[in-house]
């Protein structure tokens, strides 16, 4: 009698675990491929599932949830031979499980390694200016060349976008003393447009007053010659009232040398009794 119910109680329990292996319960945002006899037999989507026990198996369990893969940093040189450190973060989603896991060793290790050769492909066809500067035309070539490849491997590339990137250290401090001289350079041009400028304005300047002092002359001299011709008109032939005009502008040179500071010279007539005896004679 006891071992009869042992024997009951044994394939009760057997029961039980056959069934429990053959029933999976697979959770949301997630599928399982299922191998039978080692060969791929069917992929199980969310829910309640039945599979055959012992014989079929549960062999990968895949995510169905964008997928965040952090590209590493890595050194890139541009076409003008500048080395600049770039990298990338990428969101997945695996739309085939069973390409995913049979397609490629590691899809997380391959679509790393594949971008990082596409985005140094890239940024190799760029100069260094165009590459610091052009993140949305990196990111749609990166995009575009990607999204081809992984399709075979049955996931989508939702998108790709450049974290960082930056001039190397070295490249750094070139560019530092690059944009130092540069604005060194634009001040002494700056300088010298000014002294260039001041320089034309003072010559400008200079030609003007000349031009002026000229003028000035001119009209003195025309002013005098006016002076004369009315003299001349109004003294006809008589000499006493030319010699009486320019013993009086004499007279006031006399004055002025005189009150002058540093004036020691006494300044007489060259034939100074001829002139006396001439005044005289005059008179």
């Amino acid at each position: 009698m006891n071992a009869g119910l042992y024997v009951v109680v044994a394939i009760l329990v057997l029961v039980l675990f056959t069934l429990a292996k053959g029933v999976r319960l697979v959770p949301q945002g997630y599928k399982w491929v299922v191998q039978r006899l080692g060969k791929y037999y069917t992929t199980l989507g969310p829910g309640l599932n039945i599979i055959i026990p012992f014989v079929d198996a549960v062999a990968y369990k895949v995510t169905t949830k964008d997928i965040v893969l952090d590209i590493p940093s890595q050194e890139v040189i541009t076409r003008d031979n500048a080395v600049i450190i770039a990298n990338a973060v990428a969101y997945i989603n695996i739309i085939s499980p069973e390409k995913a896991v049979y397609g490629v060793e590691d899809y997380e290790i391959a679509i790393q390694t594949l971008v990082q050769t596409t985005l140094r492909s890239i940024i190799g066809e760029m100069d260094l200016d165009d590459a610091l500067s052009s993140r949305d035309k990196i990111k749609a070539h990166l995009k575009n060349y990607i999204s081809d490849d992984i399709s075979d491997w049955g996931i989508t590339l939702k998108t790709v976008e450049i974290q960082d990137i930056n001039p190397s250290g070295t490249m750094q401090t070139a560019m530092e003393e690059q944009a130092a001289a540069e604005r060194a350079r634009r001040a002494t041009v700056t300088r010298a447009d000014g002294d260039k400028q001041a320089a034309i304005l003072e010559a400008e300047g200079r030609l003007e007053a000349s031009r002026r002092d000229a003028e000035a002359q001119v009209v003195l001299a025309k002013a005098s010659q006016r002076a004369i011709e009315m003299v001349t008109s109004a003294i006809g032939d008589q000499e006493m009232p030319v010699v009486y005009l320019l013993g009086e502008k004499y007279v006031k040179a006399l004055e002025q040398v005189a009150a002058s500071q540093n004036g020691k010279t006494v300044v007489l007539p060259a034939d100074l009794p001829a002139a006396v005896k001439g005044m005289m004679g005059r008179v």
